[in-house]
């Protein structure tokens, strides 16, 4: 059988998605898919960016890794998302990306293919879960499969129990959080691979 494909895309202001996302693309890896990890655009003023160096440390550390396009959406099998809370819903970004997918959604070709999500947020109750959910729903336009973590692994209480997908409160992601993306991307493998089946 074919390695399934997972394109891991992710945005992230100050790191903290970044860095989820890298340890989801390496559980994903590790769990026998093909992997592209892939950020959405930028859409926020360049002079806005660096006028603030955190993001623009950011911005700079990860100019290498590729902007995601809907050739890499249609490539994919299966689809892990990562995004910070803005307002209790996704980050602008993110959803400015998502909004360019309609061509490939009318043709179908979002249908079927596996997603879950993560997000970050300020603090605990900074919208965490509305904006898990709100990807959730856009899936669930698409006619994705979703896969969420639910209270499958001892990490996913460990990291503070959210069984819609792994949330942090920004610049804190540690080894548990570790544990439990690994978990979620390691879930997402293997129910893509159901599917391809």
């Amino acid at each position: 059988m074919a390695k399934p494909k997972i394109a891991v895309v992710y945005y992230s202001t100050y790191g903290t998605n970044y860095a989820v996302a890298r340890t989801a693309a390496k559980a994903a890896e590790e769990a026998g898919a093909e992997v592209r990890l892939l950020k959405v655009r930028e859409t926020a003023p360049e002079a806005v960016v660096n006028g603030q160096d955190a993001w623009k440390a950011q911005a700079d550390k990860t100019a290498d890794i590729p902007v995601v396009t809907p050739d890499d959406m249609e490539w994919a099998d299966g689809y892990f998302f990562s995004g910070p809370t803005r307002y209790g819903v996704v980050a602008s970004q993110m959803r400015a990306f998502i909004d360019t997918l309609g061509p490939l959604w009318m043709k179908g070709g979002l249908a079927n293919k596996t997603f879950t999500a993560t997000t970050s947020a300020q603090n605990a109750h900074g919208g965490q879960e509305a904006t898990i959910l709100s990807l959730y729903t856009t899936a669930m336009h698409w006619g994705a499969v979703l896969v969420p973590p639910g209270y499958t692994d001892q990490s996913i209480f460990e990291a503070g129990g959210n069984p819609y997908g792994y949330s942090a409160n920004a610049g804190s992601f540690d080894d548990k959080g570790k544990a439990a993306v690994a978990h979620q991307a390691k879930r997402l493998v293997e129910f893509t691979k159901k599917i391809m089946a």
